[in-house]
């Protein structure tokens, strides 16, 4: 499995409110991988293509739960919704939008493979990403099993760069989530069940430490935050940067490959640390590539390096 694969999301899209189970999570994820490597781009008319092997590598399942996921999607991922808030643009007011998540969707029995077609209002959400977006490794979350993780993930990791999140008020995060009136509705079901479970999961199987803090107003909680560090590298990963020559290593790699492993470690989450204010992913990237040109940033630099594919 390719291990920089990024799903990449407008901001609107993170925030927006839905209720998917884990395995539509994943096949939405895996389309649009899809559409990000489609290099002449996609529309509301590209059809996205998901092969069972797909969803067996990505998220280590047999061949049986893989083919049950791509069957049991052409009925239930096409009836799912979600609602976003925009900004209108003749009156400039906001507004919300409720909209599918695909105009059609088809599953081909010989070939085990799933046909998305996205609607015109997802399109964009996924590919003209200019301002405001959210990037993760989707190695994140395939071992996350749990449908909250997965969506608590997403928002907790748009507020990267700060390491925390403002206050979530509780209508609000159980909109977010896709939760009715009548799903876990005491506040201490809704901590146990969904709360310190998807905690524990991201915590555990992710590249983050969270912390969850509560709010009240007398003795009734309002709303919820949550800050998050960055795990440290593993020992292995510290244990692959020893013993090298950095002046060596830094002579031997050309322009072409600095820029080339320049940008691939731009959009590497786990180098956020050395990100600089609004810049976008092509100056921090030429950025990078200034920083590789010294031995001694390289060395520093060197297990990232790895992560994204880098052989010495």
């Amino acid at each position: 499995m390719p291990t920089n694969e990024l799903v990449v999301k407008d901001n609107a899209l993170i925030n927006a409110s839905y209720n998917l189970d884990t395995v539509e999570q994943r096949l939405i994820l895996l389309a649009i991988l899809q559409a990000r490597e489609t290099k002449t781009g996609i529309d509301a008319n590209t059809r996205l293509r998901i092969h069972a092997s797909d969803y067996m590598d990505r998220f280590n399942v047999n061949k049986h739960a893989a083919y049950k996921a791509l069957k049991t999607a052409v009925t239930n991922l096409f009836g799912r919704q979600f609602s976003y808030q925009t900004i209108d643009e003749k009156t400039g007011k906001q507004k919300k939008v409720i909209s599918r998540w695909v105009q059609n969707i088809a599953y081909i029995d010989d070939a085990a493979t799933l046909e998305v077609t996205f609607t015109l209002d997802v399109v964009p959400l996924i590919t003209r990403l200019e301002q405001q977006f959210t990037s993760y490794q989707l190695k994140q979350v395939t071992q996350l099993t749990g449908k909250y993780a997965i969506r608590i993930y997403e928002l907790l990791i748009a507020w990267r760069e700060v390491g925390k999140t403002p206050i979530f008020e509780i209508s609000d995060f159980r909109s977010k989530l896709g939760l009715g009136i009548d799903d876990y509705p005491r506040i201490d079901t809704f901590k146990r069940r969904i709360l310190e479970s998807a905690i524990k999961q991201i915590n555990e199987y992710t590249d983050i430490i969270v912390k969850v803090e509560q709010h009240k107003e007398g003795r009734s909680i309002y709303g919820f935050s949550f800050s998050f560090k960055q795990k440290k590298l593993t020992k292995k990963q510290l244990e692959a940067s020893k013993d090298l020559d950095p002046l060596e290593l830094c002579l031997k790699m050309t322009d072409a490959q600095r820029h080339l492993f320049a940008n691939k470690l731009s959009e590497l989450p786990a180098m956020s640390q050395y990100s600089q204010g609004t810049e976008t992913y092509p100056q921090f990237a030429i950025r990078i590539a200034e920083m590789l040109k010294d031995p001694n940033t390289f060395n520093e630099l060197y297990p990232y390096l790895k992560m994204v594919g880098y052989r010495n």
